[in-house]
This record gives C-alpha cells, sequence and structure tokens, in this order.
C-alpha cells in the first residue's frame, strides 16, 4: 500500500513550519545555572521567566536590571517579548545567565549589535565557578590546623 501525498497537505505543514520559526532561541549560563531563552518581535517589552513575570522572579531590583541590561544596551529599534526557562545556580547567577541568553539571540536577530554588546561585555560567558575541594584540605585551598604535637 503506497501513501496518498496530497499537495496541499505538504503547504500546510510548510505554513505551520513558518510559524514555529517566530522565535530566536538562545542559551546563557553562568556557574551552574542556564537559561534558554526565546525572544519574539512584539508591541512592547514583555519578560517571562519560568512562568512569572521578571519582577516576580527576580525579586531584586539590582537583578532584574541586571537581567534586562543587555536589552537596554543594545537599544534595538524593535521592541521584544523575551520567555525564558531558568534552572540550577543561584539567583545571582540566574540573572546573569538570562542576561547572556538575550544578548547571544539579539546577535542572532541582528549581526550589527554584535559590537554593542561585545563592548559592554555582554557577550562573555564568565568563567568563575566554584573551586573543587582537595584531599587533606578543609576546603578548596584551606589547610587543617598546624600543630607542632
Amino acid at each position: 500500500m503506497t501513501p496518498i501525498k496530497n499537495e496541499d497537505n505538504k503547504m500546510e505543514k510548510d505554513s505551520k513550519m513558518e510559524r514555529k520559526k517566530t522565535y530566536i532561541e538562545a542559551v546563557g549560563r553562568r556557574k551552574t545555572a542556564s537559561a534558554r531563552v526565546r525572544i519574539v518581535e512584539s508591541a512592547k517589552n514583555n519578560f517571562n521567566v519560568n512562568g512569572k513575570s521578571l519582577e516576580d522572579y527576580f525579586k531584586v531590583k539590582e537583578l532584574t536590571e541586571i537581567a534586562s541590561e543587555s536589552l537596554l544596551k543594545s537599544k534595538t529599534p524593535a521592541n521584544f517579548s523575551v520567555s525564558a526557562k531558568i534552572k540550577g545556580g543561584g539567583i545571582s547567577a540566574q540573572a546573569e545567565a538570562f542576561r547572556l541568553g538575550i544578548a547571544r539571540a539579539l546577535v542572532i536577530y541582528d549581526n550589527e549589535l554584535r559590537k554593542k554588546l561585545k563592548g559592554a561585555g555582554f557577550l562573555k560567558r564568565d568563567p568563575r565557578a566554584k573551586e573543587r575541594r582537595k584531599f587533606g584540605l578543609k576546603k578548596a585551598r584551606k589547610a587543617p590546623q598546624w600543630s607542632k604535637r
């Protein structure tokens, strides 16, 4: 039995594929936090982080500023609706991972923004992470108290 090919059905699938590609997705990471960010052109800047608004998720004002910094510094003529799934790490690392994800998505959207964002330091993944504990030590570098006898 051979499947019946229908051109109209094929056209319908192609239009669905076009609708799916309306967003730009990028990943930002910091320490053990990772943020999967999607940006979509819209009428106004709208943030959705793990199903909550930006202010509800990042309750501290400084963290909301860090999270939305890359959009503000890029000064794009278009407004974006941003949604993200963030997991792992602490709240500060999550905000920085979110910022990196937005910056990477903006560069995919318009490569001209790369120079501004790179100059501001938003395209660099911060490599600092907690150092592992070594055997014979109490912490990564702290030695046990020395005693003469």
